[in-house]
């Protein structure tokens, strides 16, 4: 199993609204180093589900229900979309302030490329973010 972080505004799709639904189709990503990584995702893989530009924390996990499959959202034959599901709510969430000033972090995707929207989380990060978050 891998593990992956996803980023979303809160104004646009909160982590509540995934729990509500239950299951998305992650649509919408329009960077080639990001469709490289849902192209890499596996069922059942863990997702961190992270609040960008508002709140700017981990706030939950979700699981991979359904691997890459062209995004409906174009007809533009090469963006790529994945379904997730809502799994858990993190205990607490993870803000990138803490992750920042967390030395076992300093190489997460994260803090290096900020802004890509959907990034691997090694195994050591993984757990590091658990403890963070006291799960």
């Amino acid at each position: 199993m891998a593990y992956w972080l996803v980023k979303s505004e809160p104004s646009v799709y909160p982590w509540e609204q995934l729990e509500k639904d239950k299951e998305t189709a992650w649509t919408g990503v329009r960077n080639y180093a990001a469709r490289l990584h849902l192209r890499a995702m596996k069922k059942g893989d863990e997702v961190l589900y992270y609040h960008s530009n508002e709140g700017m924390d981990i706030v939950g996990i979700a699981k991979v229900a359904k691997e890459a499959y062209h995004d409906p959202t174009t007809d533009d034959e090469r963006w790529d979309a994945v379904d997730i599901k809502a799994f858990k709510r993190l205990k607490h969430p993870v803000s990138l302030d803490a992750i920042k000033k967390d030395k076992r972090l300093k190489e997460m995707a994260l803090v290096r490329i900020g802004r890509l929207s959907v990034q691997p989380v090694t195994d050591e990060e993984w757990k590091v973010v658990m403890e963070l978050a006291g799960n």
